[in-house]
């Protein structure tokens, strides 16, 4: 940046790819502080984007993480990868209201010397502290007694959700459940915990007001990472040639679970030691640019089409505020493609964002301009993809006639509820393509295993 070879344009948003030749040449972008619409040329396209995990509404993500990038090449013929692969992650502060907008994380490391546990007695009201030994579930070292609370997070989380629908969970909303580090206190001493955990018991006591050392934390599942994304070749690239997805924006190193470290490894793998050559072997076939083509076609047309939706957004003249739409959005999704799955539910869900798709388009209020800032356009233009993946999301979870993994379908689990595969039927990547009238084209990618033999997960 400082030779000036890299030309970085912050506080702009990216709302369309543009192809010439059937090749991603450039995208189209917003700025945020004037909302000049902009276009930009370049030899290929390259999205580093992250995920879509605000999909939710409430997750542990940064508020302004959205799938806007990742959608809008969708549309234009880059195949979506697994969308309903979402990790929840089991150890995060659980929801006090309403009216929050996001989630916090706790480390997963907590779970190294923190015991998890639930009341055995339904709706019990009593202080944690007040609750003798005897009368407490510890139940992932019940159920699993050989690996206890360090059950993968897929496990953690569904097994929360269940003793809390079975009305054990605690705090005021019933949804949540004990962190206690209470023996490993008695164990160790405070002072080996203070070194191991103090930031994030610091950070625990900021957020609640309670002291972790002296009572348990509380804690719940909350949507951290998504797995799904563009799908990619072996060179990242999309199916769009010339447009390239790097990091957790692409489907390609997880499957159903979340690999551990995920975000350095994809980040450093593929920005560092993937793209940087299979980039340059791509351009080193192609005719570079030798100047910009902003003046073509193509983007004008690109541009034109994003002004026409800004301009029909903001003339939506509703009383909804666009968190509204979003959080009833995001409560379809959690309840409907969240934790676990069925049929039933995933057909409501269908029927459902239609429904939320029409209100979006018909009730909103977007005020000020689309001239200067304007963060409920922002959201409103983030919102509207929202919606859209999250249809997707639904097709693909009930198409999928198994459990595995993040992805837990109540009718596929064995009679210890236990994700039931089913490696003859399922075993492949579902790549989407994209549709306006919501019944989007499945393409199968099946997946070959040479040197491993599939085997069932047992933490027994």
């Amino acid at each position: 940046m400082e030779k000036k070879k890299v030309v970085f344009y912050p506080r702009h948003d990216m709302l369309d790819v543009v192809l010439v030749d059937e090749k991603a040449k450039g995208i189209v972008t917003r700025n945020l502080v004037n909302g000049k619409v902009e276009t930009h040329s370049a030899d290929i396209v390259i999205l580093a984007t992250g995920g879509y995990s605000n999909v939710y509404y409430l997750s542990t993500n940064a508020m302004a993480s959205n799938v806007t990038a990742n959608w809008r090449a969708h549309r234009k013929g880059a195949l979506f990868a697994n969308p309903s692969f979402t990790q929840i992650h089991p150890t995060c502060i659980p929801v006090k209201n309403d009216f929050q907008s996001k989630l916090t994380l706790m480390s997963e490391s907590l779970r190294n010397d923190g015991r998890v546990w639930v009341p055995k007695k339904k709706n019990d009201q009593r202080k944690p502290t007040e609750i003798p030994e005897e009368e407490r579930d510890y139940y992932l070292e019940r159920i699993y007694p050989a690996f206890g609370n360090l059950v993968p997070r897929d496990v953690a989380s569904r097994r929360a959700k269940e003793v809390c629908d079975e009305g054990r969970g605690i705090g005021p909303t019933g949804f949540a459940v004990y962190l206690d580090f209470q023996k490993a206190i008695k164990e160790k001493g405070e002072d080996f915990i203070r070194e191991k955990y103090g930031n994030l018991f610091d950070m625990y006591q900021n957020i609640t007001n309670e002291n972790p050392y002296e009572t348990p934390m509380k804690i719940y599942p909350a949507v951290h990472y998504t797995m799904g994304g563009l799908w990619v070749d072996y060179n990242l690239m999309t199916t769009v040639k010339g447009l390239f997805s790097i990091g957790e924006s692409n489907f390609s190193d997880h499957g159903a679970n979340r690999l551990g470290a995920s975000a350095l490894m994809q980040g450093l793998a593929d920005g560092y030691f993937v793209v940087p050559h299979t980039a340059m072997d791509f351009l080193a076939k192609e005719a570079p640019l030798m100047k910009d083509i902003t003046d073509r076609p193509e983007f004008k047309e690109a541009k034109d089409k994003t002004e026409v939706e800004i301009n029909r957004l903001m003339k939506v003249e509703g009383k909804m505020a666009v968190d509204e739409v979003h959080r009833e959005l995001g409560k379809i999704v959690w309840d409907k493609i969240g934790m676990a799955r069925n049929e039933a539910g995933l057909k409501e869900a269908l029927a459902e964002i239609p429904k939320i798709k029409e209100k979006f388009w018909n009730d909103i209020s977007i005020p000020g301009s689309d001239k200067d800032v304007n963060q409920e356009l922002e959201k409103a233009l983030r919102v509207k993809d929202f919606i859209e993946l999250a249809e997707l999301m639904a097709f693909d979870a009930l198409d999928r006639n198994e459990s595995c993994g993040a992805h837990f379908r109540e009718e596929y689990q064995t009679e210890e509820n236990e994700a039931e595969r089913n490696d003859q039927d399922f075993k492949y990547v579902a790549a989407w393509d994209y549709s306006e009238n919501g019944n989007p084209e499945l393409f199968r990618e099946e997946l070959k295993y040479s040197n491993v033999k599939l085997k069932t997960r047992s933490y027994k």
